[in-house]
């Protein structure tokens, strides 16, 4: 099994393309290669193909980082499933992880929704979607300065709320007040509820 997400940049054309797109480059490019597991198509639409238990991370990391620019949003559609045809660029290849992404991004799109997974498993599914539903009311409302906190936390672990006052020129107490109203130890908790459940499948 594996995991892909399909995901598209929600008032792309309000923003400067030059400001965000080469931040999202970046941070799949630590990841893997391109265009072999991710890519960057129609402006504003990207794919990415990573292991299922890291999947929630990589889709809480993207969102943070997207939401960390004015006015900017991301649609998030991850599909569990099998790769039957590998192809050199991602957007060629095929297998049901990649149709239950696209055909998500589709449904998702027409529901105002933000973040779900389709995955071979109904009750994985609906459990996981309702845990979603709820997550996407905090993650959806995140501020800039909210969204920039959380990303530098999941991107480093072992980061103090003293280094990120320092890298953020802020005080250590507006980094707890921020990690509070962002329930950042809960985001955590999700993650490892994740993890948990997908290996049910």
């Amino acid at each position: 099994m594996i995991a892909i997400i399909t995901g598209d940049i929600i008032n792309s054309q309000k923003s400067d393309v030059e400001t965000w797109l080469p931040k999202l480059k970046d941070l799949m490019g630590t990841w893997s290669t391109t265009p072999q597991n991710w890519e960057v198509y129609r402006g504003d639409e990207f794919q990415l193909k990573c292991s299922v238990d890291q999947v929630f991370h990589r889709a809480l990391l993207l969102k943070s980082l997207i939401r960390s620019f004015e006015n900017l949003d991301v649609r998030l559609a991850i599909g569990i499933g099998n790769e039957v045809f590998q192809s050199e660029k991602i957007t060629e290849s095929n297998g049901s992880a990649y149709v239950n992404s696209g055909r998500l991004l589709t449904d998702i799109k027409s529901q105002g929704r933000t973040l779900a997974i389709q995955t071979e498993n109904e009750k994985v599914n609906r459990d996981l979607n309702i845990l979603f539903k709820w997550a996407s009311i905090d993650f959806d409302n995140w501020t800039v300065a909210t969204a920039e906190i959380i990303h530098q936390l999941l991107c480093n672990s072992e980061l103090t709320q003293d280094d990120l006052a320092k890298e953020l020129n802020i005080t250590q107490s507006s980094v707890s007040q921020r990690l509070k109203r962002a329930n950042f130890d809960l985001i955590h908790e999700t993650d490892q509820f994740f993890r948990k459940k997908i290996s049910e499948l």
